[in-house]
């Protein structure tokens, strides 16, 4: 009993520190406690409990925060993990019980990032812990993902962990060179990467990115839009007049933006006003909530609410807008939505559970989505997007935008729903990630939090910390070039779904023969 308690509080602890802060080289050995636990003589369900309860206690040290801004989304992913990650620990214990020992652990690592790839693609959608996720402060070590993404850096981890357990349980010299190969050699790759990459241009833009510091609980929605359009105004006032963008975080502007007839919005019309006599070269990317209104016999969204008093219908959206001196007005619509925030899975059936929705962005309710990853293409033709919030923590759709021509990728968010917790942090280390994927420069805007600049290497070159108030500058550099990652996606989470299903075929067979030849 002892030597299971210890094991599984030591899989938390190693399995943790890299979202707390912490080193993730943590993770190469945070699941060898599991697999002992699953090599001993104990009863299934009680091999199920230490899964459960050790997936339960990581879950709930690394993402606690989530209660804060959405109690539904912090019971569910907890769960989630429970069931499906303790699922997995428990169908390998099955597997090597009943099937050969390198089958069952290509069950465990198929069946893990599989797991994963599905939660990241799937209505009900949390991928915070994927397992690559885990060495966002450790860029030294990941410079590859450029080639594999997160997942790939799931494929090291679990393979670390099954090679070193292997050691271990043979004490052989040899198993443990082979481990230590495994570990050793991307870690080798990608400190030659980082010391010989070189942009494959040299132009640069001038980027200023502001945090205007606004509580999302207590002033949010009591300042009147005018007073937080003139914190804007203010903070643009004080930053250089020569900058190429300047970014402003997520719902930036929330006022009666109604698409198709933004002149009527004072606060648009102030930034405009100010752009034009100010920074006429420029282009500004603001946050917004925007409003699409179906005319009569037009084809409405599954998202789409009708007005109580007027009877039309119309969507709501999380909205990025790009704006300039010309007067045009490019906007994106947020895509990947904060489920128990910003939507509820499977609308179409909880649509009527919406009063759980809380209020994260100025409307409540279920926002519209768009399916395209829209880009903006400023007055001198750099082509940048916007990634709004959640959507960075997606590598797979952040790379559309880099796929749709984006030169240099911006990220605007309100992460002060958070509070100050690890929550806003890991969020801006993703973006870390999302940099070395797709090699983009990334200028981070936060209502409170991070806000900052990351080069193509995912090294942070400025950040402006929590309740600060401010802008910050940078020449950032544009590029256009493609990785393997930006051109191929989440290729080996699509693998690994696959080779899990081709294994639960085949393992019936497999156990048939072994029966046959005993028999």
């Amino acid at each position: 009993m002892r030597n299971l308690v210890i094991s599984s509080i030591l899989s938390v602890v190693l399995l943790s520190a890299g979202w707390l802060g912490a080193s993730g080289a943590t993770l190469l050995v945070a699941l060898v406690p599991l697999l002992y636990i699953c090599s001993r003589p104990i009863g299934f369900w009680r091999c199920a409990l230490w899964m459960g309860a050790t997936m339960a206690l990581w879950t709930i040290l690394t993402v606690w925060w989530i209660w804060y801004a959405a109690p539904i989304g912090a019971i569910a992913a907890t769960l989630i993990d429970v069931v499906m990650l303790g699922g997995v620990l428990m169908l390998y214990r099955w597997a090597s019980r009943r099937l050969s020992r390198v089958l069952s652990y290509v069950i465990l690592v198929s069946a893990w990032i599989g797991f994963e790839w599905v939660y990241t693609i799937g209505q009900v959608s949390f991928p915070w812990l994927v397992l690559g996720n885990g060495f966002a402060n450790d860029i030294w070590a990941v410079q590859w993902y450029s080639t594999t993404g997160v997942f790939g850096g799931s494929l090291w981890v679990l393979v670390a962990n099954i090679l070193i357990w292997e050691a271990l349980r043979r004490r052989s010299v040899w198993s443990g060179a082979w481990a230590a190969v495994w570990v050793l050699v991307p870690i080798a790759v990608s400190l030659w990467m980082l010391r010989t990459y070189e942009m494959p241009s040299q132009k640069m833009v001038k980027v200023t990115v502001l945090q205007p510091n606004i509580d999302p609980y207590n002033e949010k929605f009591v300042l009147s839009q005018q007073a937080q359009t003139a914190n804007l105004v203010d903070l643009v006032n004080h930053s250089p007049a020569d900058a190429d963008f300047v970014v402003m975080p997520e719902t930036a502007i929330d006022d009666e933006l109604w698409e198709g007839r933004m002149h009527t919005s004072p606060s648009l019309d102030r930034l405009q006003s100010l752009l034009r006599e100010r920074m006429p070269g420029s282009q500004w990317i603001v946050g917004a909530t925007t409003y699409k209104h179906y005319e009569p016999g037009e084809k409405i969204s599954r998202t789409a609410r009708q007005n109580y008093y007027g009877g039309f219908w119309y969507d709501v959206y999380n909205s990025a807008l790009a704006i300039d001196s010309t007067g045009v007005v490019q906007v994106h619509h947020k895509s990947k939505l904060v489920a128990g925030a910003e939507m509820m899975p499977f609308y179409n059936i909880t649509k009527h559970l919406n009063f759980l929705i809380i209020d994260l962005g100025g409307v409540s309710g279920q926002f519209g989505v768009d399916s395209v990853h829209r880009v903006f293409t400023s007055p001198q033709g750099v082509v940048t997007a916007a990634a709004v919030c959640y959507e960075s923590v997606y590598g797979e759709d952040f790379s559309q935008f880099v796929l749709g021509g984006a030169q240099l990728m911006l990220v605007i968010t309100n992460d002060g729903w958070w509070r100050n917790t690890p929550g806003y942090r890991q969020h801006f280390s993703y973006s870390r990630l999302r940099a070395i994927e797709s090699r983009r420069a990334v200028g981070r805007s936060a209502n409170t939090g991070i806000s900052g600049f990351i080069d193509p290497q995912g090294r942070v070159l400025q950040r402006m910390g929590w309740q600060q108030r401010g802008t910050l500058t940078a020449q950032l550099p544009l590029n256009d070039r493609l990785t393997f990652y930006t051109r191929n996606g989440d290729y080996i989470g699509r693998a690994a779904f696959y080779i899990f299903l081709v294994c639960m075929i085949g393992a019936p067979v497999y156990m048939a023969r072994v029966r046959r030849k005993r028999g």
